[in-house]
């Protein structure tokens, strides 16, 4: 199967449309900083986060929002130049496209409403990990992509293509 660009493209708008619609479900049905029980180990809670990944920043005093904002928008263009000039290296492509559509569904929501809707609770022990939304996890499953796309082994075109991409 061939991927273009626009693949790439779409599959990101897909998951920025994901992202957006589980937001504000969340934000309808949810009640800021209340717990709903859904598992042992998963709760629903909503979160408004002014910071970045595990609230990064979120103590700053609103700066850090133009910061967020220039840092993902810039991050996107260089992920879609990326996507134009890479669209057949599959894996590459992947992870690039869901590190695209995580940018863009945070960056939508610092951009509306100065924060970054939170929502996913798992927690082991008594441990929680820092609540995150879909976008947070298309970051996360990319860049994990990409680290190993980085690292497997090059059949020998691969590794021609490889080298130009570099």
């Amino acid at each position: 199967m061939v991927f273009k660009t626009t693949s790439w493209l779409a599959l990101s708008a897909l998951i920025v449309a994901l992202d957006q619609a589980t937001k504000f479900v969340a934000t309808q049905r949810l009640a800021a900083n209340t717990v709903v029980e859904v598992a042992p180990f998963f709760n629903l809670v909503l979160i408004y986060n002014p910071g970045a990944a595990f609230s990064f920043l979120s103590d700053a005093a609103g700066w850090q929002r133009g910061l967020f904002i220039a840092i993902a928008l810039i991050a996107s263009v260089w992920i879609v130049y990326l996507l134009r000039k890479y669209p057949h290296q599959r894996l590459f492509a992947l992870a690039l496209s869901l590190v695209l559509a995580g940018a863009v569904g945070n960056v939508i929501d610092r951009i509306l409403l100065g924060v970054v809707v939170d929502f996913l609770d798992f927690h082991a022990l008594g441990y929680h990990w820092p609540a995150f939304n879909v976008a947070d996890a298309a970051i996360s499953c990319g860049a994990v992509l990409l680290v190993w796309d980085a690292l497997r082994p090059r059949k020998k075109t691969e590794s021609t293509t490889e080298a130009q991409r570099h």
